[in-house]
């Protein structure tokens, strides 16, 4: 047992300063706990950008409890569906004949036809060696009408390889054929969010003639195959990176990642890089970053010493964040995160070396559950499982950026945490959405 009754919890495992941190994993794996903060989104919220497409789950009941549940809380039952594998499937060999006429029925008696399927498997297909070409080569034979995406539901990948997220993001392109690029269309890829429509990417594309397609605006499924026109796929994520890669190999398609930083430099730097593969003027970056920096000090002079406690679901560079916040004179007392990612070792050397008693804690160490959550003062948490584990209702309730982008990005987050300073939320309802910010969750 973690506990017995009555008996405290220490910190041993589970909270380490930076001084004694090791990069990029501060904290030794094991048994792993999931806390109540459920903002950040799955594949099922993430296949649903899909207009038009239908998925189904060929799993284990046990394994679909998960995803048919958060189905439901999307309001998006009528776009699912489930094959359930039984005991005899894995023992018979029937495997492809269970995903081939499993489908077929779910098809044929649905209300509607379905443009595209997301088919997902689980790790158990794996494990027997099923014939997965045969069976996505029957089903479109049968539907020629319906194109079918292989997608995964297989939790083993998550500490090798690609992870399921990142192979969800190659797969939500997978149905895109070659087609003649068109040099004014530019696509933003991989993102769950759609980006800021004042981001000062949006803007300058936007006044240089470029449409802007992504998964996010896209109201049909001809307007996800139009992406296939787009001649430069922009993304910001690096979930996103592997996608990427996969549709410049598949359609040709290149590709400029321009991570979402918060550094002014590297802020820059993406936009010159973007201006100069466009062939465009670069945006005037003085006078946006000085209204960043306006915007930075408004925000700590109202908060003062506040505490201020971040984790890694509020953004994918969250080394980045922290530094620009004490760089700016934030009082940060807590970052929590068990991974960071090879690309933040930079900031981390950094926050190791000017702020080496900053505070690092887990999120999904068991022994989490059990600490204390009291705190001394008031305390401004950035991200949901910061707001649960600090105990706090002030906190700026974000996921994975928000779609925002740039230094219009920063400007935004500088007032939504004056925002959650002076007005409280509802924690315990909040945090417990899923995929939040999902619109089908609304």
């Amino acid at each position: 047992m973690l506990r017995r009754v009555g008996q405290e919890v220490n910190e041993e495992g589970v909270k380490t300063r930076f001084r004694e941190a090791s990069f990029p994993m501060p904290f030794q794996e094991g048994l792993e706990y999931s806390s109540p903060a459920r903002g950040n989104w799955n594949i099922v919220h993430t296949g649903m950008l899909i207009p038009q497409s239908h998925q189904i789950f060929v799993c284990a009941q046990g394994c679909l409890r998960g995803v048919v549940l958060t189905a439901a809380e999307m309001n998006a039952l009528d776009r699912y569906s489930a094959v359930a594998i039984r005991e005899e499937n894995v023992l018979d060999g029937t495997m492809e004949e269970l995903m081939i006429e499993g489908v077929a029925d779910v098809l044929k008696k649905l209300k509607y036809r379905p443009r595209a399927v997301l088919l997902f498997i689980s790790c158990q297909h794996f494990f027997l060696a099923y014939d997965q070409e045969l069976v996505f080569q029957t089903l479109r034979e049968r539907f020629p009408d319906i194109r079918f995406a292989d997608c995964y539901m297989i939790p083993t990948l998550r500490k090798s390889g690609l992870t399921p997220d990142q192979k969800m993001r190659i797969q939500l392109y997978s149905m895109l054929e070659p087609m003649v690029p068109d040099p004014k269309k530019v696509n933003l890829i991989g993102s769950n969010h759609a980006i800021g429509k004042t981001s000062e990417i949006v803007s300058l594309l936007s006044s240089h003639g470029y449409e802007i397609q992504s998964l996010n605006s896209c109201q049909t499924f001809d307007d996800y195959l139009a992406m296939a026109e787009g001649s430069l796929n922009l993304l910001y994520e690096p979930l996103a990176l592997a996608a990427g890669k996969d549709l410049e190999k598949r359609l040709g398609q290149k590709f400029l990642y321009l991570p979402f930083v918060f550094d002014f430099q590297q802020i820059e730097e993406n936009y010159l890089m973007l201006a100069k593969t466009l062939g465009i003027p670069a945006p005037d970056d003085a006078l946006l970053q000085e209204k960043a920096r306006q915007e930075l000090a408004k925000t700590r002079e109202v908060l003062g010493d506040t505490a201020i406690a971040v984790d890694y679901t509020f953004t994918f560079r969250i080394l980045s964040f922290t530094r620009m916040l004490l760089e700016n004179g934030f009082h940060v007392t807590e970052l929590y995160a068990d991974a960071f990612l090879p690309e933040e070792q930079e900031d981390f050397l950094w926050i190791q070396e000017h702020f080496p008693e900053l505070m690092i804690s887990s999120t999904n160490r068991p022994k989490m559950r059990f600490l204390k959550r009291e705190r001394q003062g008031k305390t401004l948490a950035i991200g949901q499982k910061a707001a649960h584990f600090t105990g706090t209702d002030y906190f700026v309730n974000l996921v994975e950026s928000g779609g925002l982008y740039g230094y219009d990005g920063i400007v935004q987050i500088a007032e939504m945490m004056r925002e959650a300073y002076e007005k409280p939320k509802d924690r315990k309802i909040l945090i417990q959405r899923k995929g939040y910010g999902c619109e089908s969750c609304i």
